[in-house]
This record gives C-alpha cells, structure tokens and sequence, in this order.
C-alpha cells in the first residue's frame, strides 16, 4: 500500500477509535446505573481499541509488530471482560440480588 494511503488509513481508523472511546466516555456519565454504565464502557472501548489497534497497523514495519498489536488488544478483551464481570458481582452483591 502506497505510503500516504497508509497514513490516510491510520488518521480515519484512529479517528474512529478515538470516537467509540468518546462515546464509551459519556455512557460512563451519562447512564443512571452500574450495570448499563459497565456495558456501554467495556463495548465502546474494546472498539475504540480495536480500531486505534488496526489504524496503528497499517504503520508496523513487519509481522512481529502487528502480533504484537493484536495481542495487547486481545489481552485488552480479556481483561475488560473479566474486569467486568467483577464489578458486576460486586454490585449485585451491594444491591442484595445475589
């Protein structure tokens, strides 16, 4: 891929990103309750990150540099939904529910 396409990819996947992070933002403040705020931050930013991750791709050098953006994305999913999953719990607990 010619090298100012490339750029011009990164800036609007970037871009992109930065908007689901954005939004993810304002569902953090915005929601009435813990478990709707959970679920609008955990699924905006793990798309957030996903497309800063695939914009940040189109400028790796090699191989090694995509695996390893592609592993601290994955291991991002991993620890938001385990992150979640806790705080959840936690809040049902608080509330008596469980």
């Amino acid at each position: 891929m010619p090298e100012g396409l490339a750029d011009i990819a990164t800036i609007v996947l970037t871009g992109i990103g930065l908007v689901f992070f954005l939004a993810g933002t304002v569902g953090l403040i915005r929601f009435p309750d813990v478990f709707s705020r959970l679920h609008a931050l955990t699924k905006a930013d793990n798309l957030g990150l996903g497309f800063i991750v695939l914009g940040a791709g189109f400028q790796a050098d090699d191989w090694t540099q995509l695996a390893k953006l592609g592993l601290i994305w994955a291991l991002a999913l991993l620890a938001a939904g385990t992150v979640a999953q806790l705080v959840a719990r936690a809040a049902l607990r608080q509330e008596g529910r469980e």
